[in-house]
Formats: structure tokens, sequence, C-alpha cells
């Protein structure tokens, strides 16, 4: 029984060894292959810049826009501005025939005078009411500018006849562009006045800066069916080939940008935990703390470590300068440039 006893346990160390000199085995061979395989494979380490925008679009638009309409019906007898033309508040652009109004107001003011020296006091008082109606309807014979501005478009000759709110033109105060732009409601709280904004119009290769004015305190639902709020865009400067209604992309920068370094996770070993780099030149191992980004790369959060370092291979992966074209970053992210965190 004692015997059948020691010779299991015989049987226990033996196997036991055998398992341990197979693991030693397959771990000795597994670094050899790595060794090899990591032969003469580098890594560059890369300066990644990550911009904290909110992507936007849409149509710039005049600061003020007037559209030149009739506000009654009648014939024009006069025109006095032409396209391109600049004008001031309150300058008339076109005439109609008031004959009949200013024969009115004449006639009504002869009335009046009577009625101060042989009438009533009230009814001279009605008649003074009257005749601020009479006033109006000569001021609506005339179309005026209602802002400085410049007649964009005009349409209108002497001797039309015209009717009530039939458009003649527009006027536009192009001393500086508005834009009204959907936000999401995701990225509505990261929004401040002032944030600057850049637009990309495709009009004009250089880009142009602008700001965000304001945002209403409540929001709507778009045809979609997304939340959004229209935030206020402004332009104060901008080159002349930039004309109302012109479309644009652009980025609202809702904080400063961040740079980091990055290098393909392979770069990195580790002992005891520690995770650390070796650098070509020089041989040097340096400690480095890391964090993922994406699949395939770390991001480096310290360690002495620079951009354009080069790098040994510390375990088995794509060889150094495979596929270039591919992009840098992680599924999703702009390659070989800054990438946009819009929304973010």
């Amino acid at each position: 029984m004692i015997q059948n006893s020691r010779k299991k346990i015989k049987i226990i160390l033996a196997l036991a060894i055998f398992f341990v000199v197979v693991v030693a085995a397959l771990v000795v061979v597994r670094s050899i292959l790595t060794k090899s395989q990591t032969q003469g494979v580098t890594y560059t380490v890369k300066k990644e810049i990550y911009e904290n925008t909110i992507s936007v679009a849409g149509v710039v638009g005049a600061a003020h826009e007037q559209n030149l309409q009739a506000l009654s019906n009648g014939t024009v007898v006069g025109v006095y501005a032409k396209q391109g033309d600049a004008v001031k508040a309150g300058d008339v652009i076109m005439q109609m025939d008031d004959t009949e109004q200013q024969y009115n107001l004449a006639k009504h003011d002869y009335e009046m005078e009577t009625a101060r020296v042989t009438g009533s006091r009230r009814q001279y008082a009605l008649m003074q009411t009257q005749r601020l109606s009479l006033v109006q309807k000569i001021a609506e014979r005339k179309v005026a500018a209602t802002f400085d501005g410049i007649i964009a478009d005009i349409d209108v000759s002497v001797g039309d006849s015209l009717e009530a709110k039939d458009s003649v033109g527009t006027l536009v105060d192009v001393s500086y562009l508005v834009a009204d732009v959907e936000i999401a409601e995701t990225d509505v709280s990261k929004l401040k006045a002032g944030q600057e904004v850049e637009f990309t119009f495709p009009a004009c290769q250089e880009k142009v800066k602008g700001h965000v004015v304001g945002w209403p305190a409540i929001g709507e639902v778009t045809s979609r069916g997304a939340t959004v709020v229209e935030a206020r865009l402004r332009i104060d400067e901008y080159p002349p080939s930039i004309l109302p209604n012109f479309s644009f992309s652009g980025k609202i920068k809702v904080a400063p940008d961040e740079q980091f370094l990055l290098v393909e996770r392979y770069a990195v070993g580790r002992e005891n935990r520690q995770a650390f780099v070796v650098r070509e030149k020089d041989g040097k191992k340096i400690d480095v703390t890391v964090l993922p980004y994406g699949g395939e790369y770390v991001k480096i959060v310290e360690g002495d470590v620079k951009e354009g370092d080069v790098l040994k291979a510390q375990s088995v992966g794509q060889k150094s300068g495979f596929n270039k074209n591919k992009r840098m970053g992680p599924p999703g992210m702009p390659g070989g440039g800054a990438p946009r965190r819009g929304g973010f």
C-alpha cells in the first residue's frame, strides 16, 4: 500500500517537472521568436494636435437687410438710387405719386384752421388726430432707407404701376456678416459668447475669423427629429470676395488645442509592471507612462521622449513604415493632421 502511494507521488512529481520544463521551453522559444521578429523593427514618435471644436456649416447674411417694397398702390414718379449706391437712414429711394394725398392734407389743414377759430376744442382735437393719419398716407407713397447701407439690387423705373407689398429691391448693411447655425443639444453647454470661430469659404482660400454672439434660451426640434439651438455667429472683418448668402463650413473653438505624443503600442515593453521604451540611437531604456489611444497606438503621458524619437520594437507588430498611407490615429480620426473634435 505504502509502495503504491510512493509510486503515485513519483509519477506526479515527474509530470510536474515535465510540465515546468515544457513551459520554460515555450517561454524561451517565444522569447527567441519575438526577439527575432522585432530585430531591426522601429517606430517613430509622432506629435498629435487634438482640436477642441464644434463643427458648423451654413450661409452668411448681411448685418441688416431691408426688403424695399411699396406700401400702397400707385405710380412711380421718382427713383433716386441705383444698384451699388450707398444710402443713409431716412434717404428716399423711390417716390410714388402723392398728389391726391398732398391735396387731402392741404384741405384738412385749411379746415383745421377754420375749426380752430369757429369750432369747438374737441372738434379741433379730433382733426389733429386725423391729420396724423393723412401725414402717414403721404409717407407711405415713398420707400426710404431704415439704416445706412448699400443698394444690393433695385428693379423699378419711373412710370411703373405698383401694388401694395410689391418688392422693388434690397438694401443691405454689410459692415459685418452674420450666420445662424444649428448646435446639437449635447454641445450647447460648451458654448460661450465671444468664442473664436474659423470660417472656410469655397469662394476664398484664406481662413476668416469670427466669434460667437449668442443663442436663445430655448431649443427647437428639426425636421430630422434632432433637438438643436440656433447660435448666432458674427464676422467683423472679411475679404471683399465674400458676399451675403455665400456658403461656409467652420469650427467653433471651445477650448485650446491639446498636443501629445503618440507611438505604436508595439514600441512599449513592460518590466515589473513598469512601461518602458528603448531609444534606437543610444539604446537607452526609458521608463514611460502611457495611455491607450485606439487599437494600435498609445499616448505617452510621461517620460524622456520627444517627437521624432525612433524607438525599438518590444513586441511583434507591423514593421516601421508599413502602409504609410494608412491614417495614424484610431478609426474615425483624421490621419496625418489634427483630428477634429467636433461635439467633444
